[in-house]
């Protein structure tokens, strides 16, 4: 079956770390972009960062840059999104899709919850 399925969100506090995890199945992420979105309640699904399949290029919202590191781990299939010194505003679920702009086999989510 093929599949991206997110994981490794949670509650943490202002200030904290999460690292969430895009794994794969049924096709191989080397040869797609790999993006990281996330949705907050009320707000309009945006996209945070992604990683390009073919050359590793990475790219950055505004919200994310120097907080935010994304990766891929070719032997695992799974692309990561390492995120620091989170805020209150990066509650949302976050989604992975295999494409940077649109919900191309996106799974079903992760929540992150930032509060103290």
């Amino acid at each position: 079956q093929v599949q991206l399925v997110e994981s490794g969100g949670g509650l943490v506090q202002p200030g904290g770390s999460l690292r969430l995890s895009c794994s794969a199945s049924g096709f191989s992420l080397d040869y797609y972009d790999i993006g990281w979105f996330r949705q907050a309640p009320g707000k309009e699904r945006e996209g945070v960062s992604c990683i390009s399949g073919s050359t590793g290029s990475t790219y950055y919202a505004e919200s994310a840059k120097a907080r935010f590191i994304i990766s891929r781990d070719t032997a695992k299939n799974t692309v990561y999104l390492h995120m620091n010194s989170l805020k209150p505003e990066d509650t949302a679920v976050y989604y992975c899709a295999a494409d940077c702009n649109n919900d191309y086999l996106q799974g079903q989510g992760t929540q992150v919850t930032v509060s103290s």
